[in-house]
């Protein structure tokens, strides 16, 4: 019997330690080393586990323990984890304070390990049919017996060889210079400049941030970029905020380098996640994908692009790792050694703090690709409008006299409504009940389906009610209050019935399919009018879209956060870009009942941007906000309301008390919605100084919540968000 060896692994559930198991060296055919995936037994359930330290010490990982289990075997056919990506999820853990083990599960899904185990179970039922093929080969009497075996051989091991499963998109044999869309890739002298100052804050090892105004051409610059890297011998990682984006993307990178793609997001099949993952291990690459595309396998990583790096949709809010995409992806970058570009039109406060101070470097792309000029801006007063009989249902006079005028010319219009349904609220007219859904503190909206009947949905947890039109409490007629890109397109319809009209929101675009096809159309010039919430105002290029509108854009404004001004801007600022693209110049349109708006003031030019800026970071800086802070809320969830109402109370004193002076404790109060899925919901928030005690302060914070949770037996209730948006 040979002797028992021990080994310390990392487990996909959240523990702040990592376990200790046993195998003998007769077990396995080899000595297992760092990075290998096991299958270990833990609370009596099966987990495949990844070895972080081999003939480890019996004391370090035995915490719980009466003695030491052995590994129930090798998780065969699964991949080693590089040293690269057990380092990126403890950066991720210990900067999002969760542990390493939910980090891992969120990189290594339990259906990815599936997908895993199946191809690696089909390899092997390859491998065992080519040594028969080799037997009967060898036994073959007639020539074209063996030819046939030769031929079926050679297939076999063309699938052994190619990545699995075999897809026609990743032109598996194919062999062509790297980067050769090189030279496809022209700039315009602006591009040049900012190409070249990008060149010169990589050569320093800082983060480059590409301010360019919508249409300015920053995605050549990205490929331009992107070729140079590949050309070198380094791979590319291309983030996108969002699948709309990376669909948009996709064709047009895929033009320059066919043979280096690989597309990894959520909107993808399983299967082709797995393709994705098993293609960089093996070839060069350029991988465009959403943010979970940073807990991909990496390797010789040489450039990571984050693309609108101020959009919200790169921070995961649920559940553990809670982490910001664009953050995470600088430590990937870190890590790796690699460059690492940051671009928007509207860059975040947080960014361009960090130029301020030295840590990024700043470029500015102010000219449009096209040379066209910024697009008009119109504020229409929809309260002064009303009181004169200036307003037709959610459209004003104005605004549809534009729109007339645009269509005559041959143009297209998109319209902005930053709300899905017919109706986001209904109200009783005799008692004035609002109908909420029963599991959350929401208002249902109401959504017309295709056969005109009503439904009223949860937009929080998706629960779904049948319309009868009358008040659950005292029987009276309900009213729709407000109108959703549901209604807009209806009273569009009504006002310009000569148009093509189309909506583009998550209730439209189901599917892929069906979203490229609504995106194409309105490319082609096949549709007049395109209807549809903030999926709209991305990064699309449509030649002939002249006049864009957004229909109550005070709701993009009214919203409990201190980033709601910035948001609200980018968002607008990004719809303004869609149009006059091209040599023509655009028309915006904000319909507003608060015309003089800061937000508003800025976007019409009574305010410049840099003036805007400096205002919402003076007001950031007295109110002891990010970027002069560190921002971390503490959710706390319970279905006993008195309950969630006692621990939460009772935390912020604790907090209070532990914290001192090193961090601003406020709350605990109720969000906007406070109760979802059946859990109330409240909020602590801490502001913590951003100082040389911030990661003592973080470590005392997440030992204090630890404390609190064995004390008073609240495990499972208490979440940290640390950076929240």
């Amino acid at each position: 019997m040979r002797r028992s060896r021990h080994i310390q692994v990392l487990l996909p559930l959240r523990l702040k330690w990592e376990p200790l198991y046993s195998y003998s060296e007769d077990q396995l055919p080899s000595p297992l080393a760092i990075g290998d995936r096991v299958r270990v037994e833990f609370g009596g359930k099966e987990y495949v586990a990844v070895v972080t330290a081999v003939d480890a010490d019996e004391e370090a990982g035995a915490v719980g323990y009466d003695r030491i289990k052995p590994i129930v075997g090798l998780a065969e056919g699964l991949d080693r984890v590089s040293k690269e990506e057990t380092d990126l999820w403890r950066m991720v853990a210990e900067y999002y304070l969760c542990t390493p083990g939910e980090v891992y599960k969120a990189a290594y899904p339990a259906g990815k390990v599936e997908e895993e185990e199946v191809k690696a179970r089909v390899m092997d039922r390859i491998q065992e049919r080519i040594v028969r093929l080799d037997e009967k080969i060898a036994k073959a009497r007639r020539e074209d017996t063996r030819a046939r075996y030769i031929t079926l051989r050679e297939e076999l091991m063309r699938q052994a060889t190619c990545p699995w499963p075999s897809p026609s998109s990743l032109r598996c044999g194919r062999v062509r210079p790297l980067g050769s869309g090189l030279a496809a890739i022209e700039l315009s002298d602006s591009q040049s400049e900012a190409y070249s100052k990008i060149k010169e804050i990589f050569n320093k090892r800082k983060t480059a941030l590409l301010r360019g105004v919508t249409g300015s051409g920053k995605t050549e610059i990205y490929l331009k970029l992107a070729a140079e890297t590949l050309s070198g011998g380094k791979n590319v990682l291309f983030m996108v905020p969002e699948i709309a984006l990376s669909r948009q993307l996709e064709e047009r990178i895929r033009s320059h380098f066919p043979d280096e793609l690989v597309v990894f997001h959520s909107g993808e099949t399983l299967a082709k996640r797995a393709e994705a993952a098993t293609f960089i291990k093996s070839r060069p690459y350029l991988a465009l994908g959403t943010r979970s595309s940073i807990f991909l396998p990496h390797r010789n990583l040489g450039l990571v692009i984050v693309d609108e790096e101020n959009d919200p949709s790169y921070k995961q809010d649920n559940p553990a790792p809670r982490y910001n995409g664009r953050e995470a992806a600088i430590m990937l970058a870190g890590l790796h050694g690699s460059a690492t570009i940051l671009g928007s039109a509207t860059p975040s406060l947080e960014s361009l703090y960090n130029c301020s101070v030295g840590r990024f470097g700043l470029i500015e792309l102010n000219t449009r690709y096209f040379q066209a000029e910024d697009s008009d801006v119109e504020i229409i007063d929809t309260i002064a409008e009303r009181k004169k009989n200036g307003m037709v249902g959610s459209f004003s006079r104005k605004l549809i006299d534009k729109i007339r005028t645009c269509l005559e010319k041959g143009g297209q219009v998109a319209l902005l409504r930053e709300r899905r349904s017919y109706s986001p609220i209904l109200q009783c007219e005799e008692c004035g009940t609002i109908p909420k859904c029963d599991r959350c503190d929401a208002a249902l909206s109401l959504h017309i389906k295709e056969n005109g009947e009503g439904k009223l949905v949860c937009h929080y947890c998706g629960r779904v009610k049948r319309h009868i039109g009358t008040c659950p409490k005292c029987g009276g007629p309900l009213k729709p209050l407000g109108a959703g890109t549901q209604k807009i397109e209806e009273e569009a319809a009504e006002l310009f019935p000569e148009a093509r009209i189309a909506r583009l929101d998550s209730d439209s675009a189901r599917s892929r399919k069906l979203e490229s096809e609504i995106i194409r159309e309105f490319s082609d010039g096949k549709i007049d009018i395109l209807v549809g919430t903030r999926m709209v105002a991305k990064g699309f290029d449509f030649s002939g879209l002249s006049l864009v509108a957004v229909i109550q854009s005070d709701s993009l404004l009214g919203q409990q956060d201190y980033r709601a001004d910035e948001r609200a801007l980018a968002l607008l600022e990004q719809f303004r870009g869609r149009c006059g693209r091209r040599a023509e110049k655009g028309m915006f349109v904000i319909q507003t009942s608060q015309p003089d708006h800061p937000v508003y003031q800025t976007l019409s030019g009574d305010l410049s941007d840099t003036e805007a800026m400096n205002k919402l970071l003076s007001e950031r800086k007295l109110f002891g906000y990010p970027p002069y802070s560190r921002v971390i809320n503490a959710v706390i969830r319970d279905r006993n309301t008195a309950r969630v109402e006692l621990m939460s109370r009772s935390l912020a004193e604790t907090l209070g008390r532990s914290l001192g002076n090193e961090a601003k404790v406020i709350g605990p109060y109720s969000p906007a919605v406070d109760k979802v899925g059946g859990e109330n919901i409240r909020i602590i928030r801490l502001l913590l100084p951003k100082n040389k005690l911030l990661k003592a302060n973080k470590a005392t914070l997440e030992e204090e919540i630890c404390v609190f949770e064995s004390g008073r037996k609240y495990s499972g209730h208490i979440a940290l968000d640390v950076d929240p948006v």
